[in-house]
């Protein structure tokens, strides 16, 4: 066990502000009907969809990060990296630190991200196409790039530690808290702020509906037989980790421990699709499993990355089937039916789980994937103790997190 804990969780998605509002949004009684009412449509002025493809996403413009960030900084940032900037000080405060900054011990930032910031890498290469490389604007650069929403969170919440941009699409996120994870465990930093950050253009958007990634009714069925693609959604979600011996100090309350982690590679897949390696992904995950002294029987809970993606979900569902063999699965939760694909929503729906946050229940229409054999039950008998988060990602790169329950004596003595 790594000793580190997440003490405080930052979000930002289509569902609003902080964790109340992702609490709120995943205990919604009728969740689908939440769903339509968050969906946005995307502007689609510029002719780059196709004529009938999908037309709406899980947006973040009518949410307002003026609690979060000035105007004069906000200026200075492109999208993402207001996300990030302001999610990263959601969790600064909700972990304690009335200034929303790190104090003086050094904090490393790992921020994954799919896409980069879409809208700035787009409007620089129009400036060049258009007006020739003199006209290029330092500005679009500087934010043009995937790692600024790290470095803005670097500067603007004294983060002074190491600082890394992960690009490893849908697996970044949990790979992201691994890495923050190994900078505390290995006595890098005694702090770190990791998560996830992507924008949804219309390019962005248009692009994935072309290649046949998004469902054209904007409807998520993860491991369901009829799913058809997910929702593209944007946001940002950041957590604070420390060691519990840090956060004993403070007197803060842990929302979760995080117990292991873990990524592989599945070589099958080809750089825009999914692979058929769902064995080679299995071994090195039970591999992980066992290095980190888990066994299989003592998981109450999987929160899988699933999102309605017809090839993704069937490569995570072997994956997991293939890992307890035949042993029954716990029981699994895929919030990505509400929350879409990209932002960060799915990492922050898997510390409220190990929270003993609950979801809301599995709609009736549920079609189990024969081929598949897995049902998402999302009714437990009780708080988990022990979670296994997973995520695989179109292109190869797949990655687990083990999350525990705070302890007892953990909740104790909370600001």
């Amino acid at each position: 066990m790594s000793g580190v804990v997440i003490t405080g969780l930052g979000t930002v998605g289509a569902y609003g502000c902080g964790g109340d509002s992702l609490r709120r949004a995943l205990a919604a009684p009728d969740p689908s009907a939440l769903l339509s009412d968050l969906l946005s449509d995307v502007d689609r002025s510029a002719g780059y969809h196709r004529p009938h493809g999908a037309r709406r996403a899980l947006l973040t413009h009518g949410v307002s990060l003026a609690e979060w960030l000035a105007p004069k900084e906000a200026r200075r940032m492109s999208p993402p990296s207001k996300l990030a900037v302001a999610a990263a000080r959601m969790a600064l405060a909700d972990a304690g630190f009335a200034d929303r900054r790190c104090d003086r011990a050094e904090t490393s930032v790992a921020i994954s991200t799919a896409f980069g910031p879409s809208s700035y890498s787009e409007a620089l290469l129009r400036q060049i196409l258009f007006e020739g490389p003199e006209a290029t604007s330092p500005f679009l650069f500087t934010e043009s790039v995937a790692n600024a929403p790290a470095a803005q969170i670097a500067i603007l919440c004294r983060a002074r530690g190491p600082s890394m941009t992960i690009s490893q699409r849908e697996a970044g996120a949990l790979q992201a808290i691994g890495q923050g994870a190994a900078d505390i465990a290995s006595g890098r930093v005694p702090r770190s702020l990791a998560g996830a950050v992507d924008e949804m253009t219309p390019l962005l958007h248009a692009l994935l509906d072309r290649f046949g990634a998004l469902d054209t009714a904007a409807v998520a069925r993860p491991f369901d037989r009829r799913r058809g693609g997910f929702v593209a959604a944007e946001g940002a979600t950041v957590l604070l980790l420390e060691t519990a011996a840090s956060a004993a100090e403070r007197g803060a309350s842990p929302l979760a421990r995080v117990l292991a982690w873990g990524s592989a590679f599945d070589p099958t897949a080809p750089q825009a699709g999914w692979g058929t390696g769902h064995e080679r992904l299995a071994r090195s995950l039970r591999r992980g499993l066992e290095r980190a002294g888990v066994a299989l029987r003592t998981i109450d809970l999987i929160v899988s990355g699933a999102s309605g993606s017809r090839g993704g979900d069937r490569l995570e569902a072997l994956m997991l089937r293939d890992v307890f063999g035949n042993d029954p699965l716990p029981p699994i939760q895929a919030p990505k039916r509400w929350l879409g694909e990209y932002g960060g929503g799915f990492l922050g729906a898997a510390v409220l789980a190990a929270a003993g946050r609950c979801m809301a229940p599995l709609p009736a229409a549920f079609e189990p994937d024969r081929e598949l054999g897995i049902v998402p039950d999302l009714l437990l008998s009780g708080p988990p103790a022990t979670i296994l988060v997973t995520s695989v990602a179109a292109g190869g790169a797949a990655s687990w997190l083990l999350l525990g329950a705070p302890e007892a004596s953990e909740t104790l003595g909370a600001p």
